[in-house]
């Protein structure tokens, strides 16, 4: 398999960012009434969904690794390296349920939630790699040869412009007030 090429680049960026950059730019305009603005809907819909979808992306991509997994479990520490790395997982994925349920639940710290979610994107990886990489003593260049780093970038990116649109949206901010309930019941008292 070749190089990731300029022109796949270009795709992965009119696919991406063209809407995203729309949907970042609508949040940003004035609205004629910001208070109707509230609920799933919009653009935030789209995040909605996209949030939804990937605690299943998540155990899908664990799925699909279950062959380098057996191929792992047969060299020197392999099992330790995909314990590790599965531990990661199931960590990240957790961290996706909490920002699920956040939102659901319409929190007010779902922007935070969300934001540390997309922290948290880059953070595994680099976490990952370097424990496959010690645990199996095979370099670090090596675990990032070919196109080791293309989904992991076009994720934080592709993440992190919702994140801005989080910050930005007159919908997210009219959304997501809710406090936690034993505070409602104490001010409604």
């Amino acid at each position: 398999m070749g190089a990731f090429s300029i022109w796949h680049w270009a795709i992965v960026l009119l696919l991406i960012g063209v809407p995203v950059f729309f949907a970042v730019r609508s949040a940003a305009k004035p609205s004629q009434n910001p208070e109707a603005l509230v609920g799933f809907g919009g653009w935030l819909m789209l995040l909605a969904i996209g949030q939804t979808l990937s605690p299943l992306r998540t155990l899908a991509d664990v799925a699909n690794s279950a062959d380098g997994y057996q191929q792992l479990m047969t060299l020197p520490n392999g099992s330790l390296a995909v314990y590790g790395e599965i531990a990661l997982n199931i960590a990240f994925l957790a961290l996706q349920l909490v920002v699920l349920i956040s939102m659901l639940r319409r929190s007010r710290r779902f922007p935070q939630l969300f934001l540390l979610q997309w922290l948290a994107l880059p953070v595994v990886f680099v976490l990952d790699t370097i424990w496959i990489s010690s645990i199996l003593g095979a370099p670090v260049s090596q675990m990032l040869a070919g196109d080791a780093l293309v989904t992991p970038i076009a994720s934080f990116v592709g993440t992190g412009i919702w994140a801005a649109y989080v910050y930005k949206s007159v919908r997210v901010r009219n959304t997501f007030t809710r406090t936690k309930m034993s505070a409602q019941i104490a001010s409604a008292s």
